[in-house]
């Protein structure tokens, strides 16, 4: 349960590319300020302006998930948001398994998103809070104080996060507030931006990766196990970024 006298910033994480038989996972997570902010400007199942309603990326068409990127990038060059994502390549989920690679991005993903310096957006801070200065003492930590003070300092600072996860999906064990969700996609709005983000991203990769490929459309399925991905495959055999142990 999280407390919500330290909260100072909500971040959603969710996952995507679990299934495909070739390219990367993904993961996200995107932060931003409190919840009642979150609710005012991003209500799921609402329309936001000329933005489509907010809702898991998979339940948008492709032009819809593109329309709340190019959005969300404004919004973060505005300074009310930020978001991360990172990758694990198919041939370490081949070497690892599909739920360490993931734990690996999320893990990274989150560590990154919370040593950001936000001290220069001012938006991004709330008022009569010391969460940007939360934020810049995790970045830097060049305070000279004992390893029990330096823990103790990081576990409150850690706390002025509250991180909404999707499915099965769990956070290292110091980020103290945090929630798993199932459909959380679905439910809650930092969750569907996250996943937004994430699988615009990771589709871009796939597109790239078409144009390296291009018998095999990845620009279509994004490496999922389409028939016709699969008719690919049986015709032109395996490239290097197939997922080897998802193919029999």
């Amino acid at each position: 349960m999280a407390n919500t006298k330290t909260t100072k910033y909500i971040i959603g994480i969710d996952e995507v590319g679990r299934g495909p038989l070739a390219g990367p996972v993904a993961v996200c997570a995107f932060i931003m300020k409190d919840g009642s902010f979150l609710n005012e400007q991003f209500p799921i199942g609402q329309t936001y302006g000329k933005l489509p309603k907010l809702k898991d990326s998979k339940k948008l068409s492709k032009k819809q998930r593109e329309d709340w990127f190019e959005y969300l990038k404004v919004v973060k060059n505005e300074g009310f948001c930020d978001y991360i994502v990172s990758f694990v390549s198919p041939q370490n989920i081949d070497k690892f398994g599909i739920a360490k690679c993931i734990q690996k991005a999320l893990n990274e993903s989150l560590a990154k998103i919370t040593t950001q310096d936000y001290s220069n957006s001012s938006r991004f801070t709330l008022k009569g809070s010391d969460a940007t200065q939360n934020l810049n003492n995790l970045a830097s930590c060049q305070l000279k104080v004992s390893d029990a003070d330096e823990n103790l300092e990081r576990l409150a600072l850690l706390s002025s996060f509250h991180i909404f996860l999707d499915g099965g999906l769990k956070a290292p064990i110091e980020y103290v507030n945090q929630e798993t969700i199932i459909r959380g996609d679905e439910l809650h709005p930092v969750i569907s931006l996250a996943s937004i983000v994430a699988k615009v991203s990771r589709d871009a990769v796939m597109t790239k990766y078409s144009k390296e490929y291009p018998e095999y459309g990845f620009e279509k399925h994004s490496g999922y196990g389409t028939k016709a991905h699969y008719e690919a495959i049986k015709k032109h055999g395996q490239t290097s970024i197939h997922r080897k142990s998802f193919i029999h």
